[in-house]
């Protein structure tokens, strides 16, 4: 048994199982008193191998959504050579788990300091930004270097997302031409990126933003070299199913084959979502039950910040054995802490019999929901558990698993 460590420091006992009785066994029949996690590092193995051999371009990991070490492996393994992070933070995880890797800073506003590390120290190289005020910041912490990739970020719709990203950064397309020649003159090899959303449910989304691109490219009559598409490739939650990857891949490179750039130009991408929110799931034990709201042990200052402040909606499955034969009811979660914002609304689907002591699985929350957790009011989380079967819900399986995989714990 060895130790696993979460972004936040928390140490947490991690168990190889290999299976499904000693699964069972593990985790339903020890009663934990503390939330589980199951990682299943198979999955994010073949998310990673589906964006390296499907993807038109070079695919780079947004570090943000799962910091995980072990997952960073995972990804480094079955062909993420790339990373996008975004915090000096980030850029020391990434080069002290893969001395490798490639690190590039897409965080459009840094500090000075941050950028000299980054470069200086780790050998970052590519740098984005979306002001003349953070281009001048680039070229003095880099000492005015030569060898930079600097991508100029626009500010493009995000109507097709679930969670907008279109308020925060991003240079206005009307102001886009005066930086784009500013970063012409200092760039190596010159970039435009955006960021569509997270969780973009049309490859509309692409097709629009490009066309904002070649706008740019054309008011500025620049060479461009790269252009990166961002993030936003979806999973799949409860009243969310994606149009499958591929369509979202053949709009992009269709659209940047008709951009007006370099002979050479590179197509990147910055997947983070999809290529961890299979990875992770958490099994919460029910500490009380009033009416239709289950008191559990994880909740918003846990990995479900997002489903308490955002309302985002996640698989749910009763683990118990013999299964519950009574009809599914909507529950609402209240989370461990003293703090009323510690709620999730949902709903939940759950047997109407769903009671103290049973124990859930929620689903999907290897994106933003590991990676948000804290130590409020003195909860955490237990075990970690990496397990071999498939996910509650899935882009990549086969139908029948995507639909609805059988659960780890159930005997």
């Amino acid at each position: 048994m060895h130790k696993h460590h979460s972004a936040l420091g928390l140490a947490a006992r991690t168990t190889a199982v290999s299976s499904v009785l000693e699964r069972g066994i593990d985790i339903a029949k020890r009663k934990p008193v503390e939330p589980v996690t199951l990682v299943r590092p198979h999955a994010a193995a073949r998310a990673a191998r589906f964006f390296v051999e499907r993807f038109p371009g070079r695919s780079m990991y947004a570090v943000k959504a799962n910091p995980s070490p072990d997952l960073l492996r995972v990804l480094w393994d079955n062909g993420i050579t790339f990373y996008d992070t975004a915090s000096i933070a980030e850029v020391r995880l990434v080069k002290s788990t893969l001395p490798e890797a490639t690190c590039c800073f897409m965080h459009p506003v840094k500090s000075e300091e941050a950028i000299a590390e980054a470069y200086f120290v780790h050998g970052v190289r590519t740098f984005s930004l979306d002001s003349m005020e953070e281009l001048a910041k680039i070229v003095r912490g880099t000492d005015g270097a030569t060898d930079l990739t600097l991508c100029v970020r626009m500010r493009v719709s995000s109507e097709f997302a679930k969670l907008s990203l279109g308020s925060k950064f991003g240079v206005d397309p009307a102001e886009a031409a005066e930086l784009l020649m500013a970063t012409r003159q200092v760039a190596d090899a010159l970039g435009i990126c955006f960021h569509v959303g997270s969780q973009t449910m049309s490859p509309d989304a692409y097709s629009n933003a490009m066309e904002r691109v070649r706008a740019a490219i054309v008011a500025a009559a620049v060479t461009v070299d790269v252009i990166d598409v961002g993030g936003g490739f979806p999973s799949a939650y409860p009243g969310m199913t994606p149009p499958p990857l591929e369509r979202f891949f053949e709009t992009i490179h269709r659209a940047f084959e008709s951009l007006p750039v370099s002979y050479s130009a590179e197509l990147w991408a910055e997947p983070g979502r999809a290529l961890c929110a299979e990875y992770s799931s958490v099994v919460v034990r029910v500490e009380r039950r009033r009416g239709d709201e289950l008191f559990i042990n994880d909740g918003a200052y846990g990995t479900l910040f997002d489903a308490a402040h955002i309302g985002w909606k996640y698989p749910v499955q009763l683990l118990r054995k013999p299964e519950s034969d009574a009809r599914d009811m909507d529950f609402s979660f209240w989370g461990p802490t003293c703090d009323d914002l510690d709620y999730m609304k949902g709903p939940f689907p759950l047997p109407a019999d769903t009671n103290t002591g049973d124990y859930v699985e929620i689903g999907m929350l290897g994106a933003y929901g590991v990676a948000m957790r804290t130590g409020f009011n003195g909860f955490g989380t237990g075990e970690t558990v990496v397990t071999d079967d498939e996910p509650m819900l899935s882009v990549y399986a086969a139908p029948a698993v995507a639909a609805r995989a059988s659960n780890v714990v159930k005997l």
